[in-house]
């Protein structure tokens, strides 16, 4: 089985590619490159450099690899931006998927899995997060993912093309097998910067609000694995071609780790103290960020296997101790 996977050269993208060939199936690569980095994608996957709103290189492509169905990462993803830069995101977040979805109806490819966020939820009204929760994005990025589901629904209801839209939570980690891990610029996401500050590559690390209602006064989240996010997608994957129904799930440990939790755990595991600095809320943060995963643990069984905050930050340091500036050092 042929897998285009768009945004595999991204930091999910790339472990999502690693458990594709564990599972047997020959993933093909489609990134421009923007933002991923060719240096993660293995020597004997083939990567192909292209936009995802090219719908005739598409097509070909689709064609000449005889793709029997589409993983979708291709996207812009910081909230702080797509506030700023709203046009951005409409264009290559919501046009560009919908490009994308032209292009598998024109070349007969029937199944989807799509990366999508918590972000839809926007505000929770309880905690842990179900599936059916109220959809509320507060932010332009979790809009456009939004748009994108009602827009996998319609044309799973007009076209028969199936879906499995998946809701993460806060994805962290790293491979414990390939040499790939997490590398954006910016850096957005906090175990990242964490770490980053114990190498030194930061001078100091911002703690951004310590007056919520929860135990030490910051925010609390809920992170999974990447790799836990990459079985979930192989999952996801093998429930569509057994002609499984197009499905919405939550990824998420179920634990909830606060800001202050996260740096202790950091320093500990990294055996250096390094400089934290508290600042005031940024806008639009919730207090308490936490999935309900039951759904798929029940209809996909789906179990995270190393999504504990030890495990998590082990392998996450492992890599950033090797590339002291990512994937260009």
């Amino acid at each position: 089985m042929n897998v285009l996977v768009t945004g595999g050269a991204g930091y999910i993208g790339s472990h999502v590619v690693e458990e594709l060939q564990k599972n047997g199936f020959t993933p093909i690569v489609y990134d421009n490159l923007s933002t991923g980095h060719a240096a993660a994608v293995p020597e004997e996957v083939q990567l192909v450099e292209g936009d995802i709103h090219d719908v005739a290189f598409l097509k070909h492509i689709m064609a000449q690899f005889e793709i029997d169905a589409v993983i979708h990462f291709a996207a812009s993803s910081l909230v702080g931006e797509s506030m700023e830069n709203p046009s951005k995101y409409y264009f290559n977040n919501v046009e560009g998927s919908l490009h994308l979805l032209e292009a598998m109806k024109g070349a007969g490819v029937d199944y989807i899995v799509f990366s999508s966020t918590a972000a839809v939820y926007g505000e929770p009204e309880r905690v842990p997060i179900k599936e059916d929760s109220c959809l509320n994005p507060t932010n332009v990025y979790g809009r456009t993912k939004l748009m994108i589901e009602k827009m996998l629904a319609d044309y799973d209801m007009a076209y028969e093309m199936r879906y499995v839209a998946l809701r993460y939570f806060n994805a962290a980690g790293a491979s414990p097998s390939r040499d790939i891990g997490e590398d954006h610029d910016p850096e957005s996401h906090l175990i990242p910067l964490v770490l980053k500050t114990a190498q030194g590559v930061r001078r100091q690390v911002a703690i951004y609000g310590t007056d919520y209602a929860t135990a030490d006064g910051t925010c609390v989240r809920d992170y999974v694995h990447v790799c836990d996010l990459a079985t979930a997608h192989v999952l996801a994957l093998k429930h569509l071609l057994a002609g499984g129904a197009s499905r919405v799930y939550n990824l998420g440990s179920e634990n909830g780790f606060s800001v202050r939790e996260i740096i202790d755990a950091a320093k500990k595991i990294t055996g250096i103290d390094f400089t934290v600095v508290e600042e005031s809320r940024r806008s639009g943060d919730p207090a308490v960020l936490i999935a309900s995963s039951e759904k798929i643990r029940d209809e996909l069984g789906w179990v995270p296997k190393c999504s504990t905050v030890n495990e998590v930050i082990s392998t996450a340091w492992k890599w950033h101790k090797g590339h002291p500036q990512g994937y260009e050092g």
